[in-house]
């Protein structure tokens, strides 16, 4: 499991790990080479986020996050450098017992099969390690790899919200999806 402390393998070489104090200026580094292909995916971010020093606060909050048990943040690594992100946020226990899933991945990756076996991974950490029921996801209306990428680690389309999160500067549809984890 990425959150015991071994790296779990993928595909092409890849790996996914538990995100490090230390990810700063490796993610500044990513996202600023995969800056234009995440744009119209994404939030829109300011300048500081692709700097080493606002990574570096991001990763802060996040492990203070992941310490909390509100999420499990999760880096994809190929040859040192970091290609990727997986990450289960807002994670609820009680009856609820659900996170949302979020993930991106590099250019020079894609279409490997990594970013399914990296989900998978993380499906089995939020059900073996977190004890979750279930995990939902979002993607732009018009995001099909992304989607493609759900429907293969078996999560099922649940819904459509207009205007839902603001990506690219403007409220944007996306279409839902849920996996449940496991009966009872």
């Amino acid at each position: 499991m990425p959150d015991g402390g071994s790296p779990v393998p993928l595909p092409a070489g890849v790996v996914l790990r538990l995100l490090r104090a230390d990810d700063g200026p490796a993610l500044a580094a990513a996202y600023t080479r995969d800056r234009a292909r995440l744009e119209p995916w994404e939030p829109t971010r300011p300048e500081n986020f692709f700097t080493a020093d606002g990574q570096a606060d991001a990763v802060r909050t996040t492990l203070r996050e992941h310490d909390a048990g509100r999420c499990a943040p999760f880096v994809l690594e190929h040859a040192g450098r970091v290609v990727g992100r997986v990450t289960l946020s807002d994670v609820v226990g009680g009856a609820f017992c659900n996170a949302h899933l979020g993930y991106w991945l590099a250019g020079s990756v894609t279409g490997r099969g990594v970013m399914t076996a990296a989900v998978e991974a993380t499906l089995e950490h939020a059900r073996d390690a977190l004890g979750l029921h279930r995990v939902q996801a979002a993607t732009l209306a018009h995001n099909a790899p992304s989607q493609a990428v759900l429907v293969r680690t078996g999560f099922e389309r649940i819904g459509f919200a207009p205007r839902y999160l603001r990506i690219a500067g403007r409220w944007q549809d996306h279409v839902l999806f849920q996996r449940i984890l496991h009966d009872g």
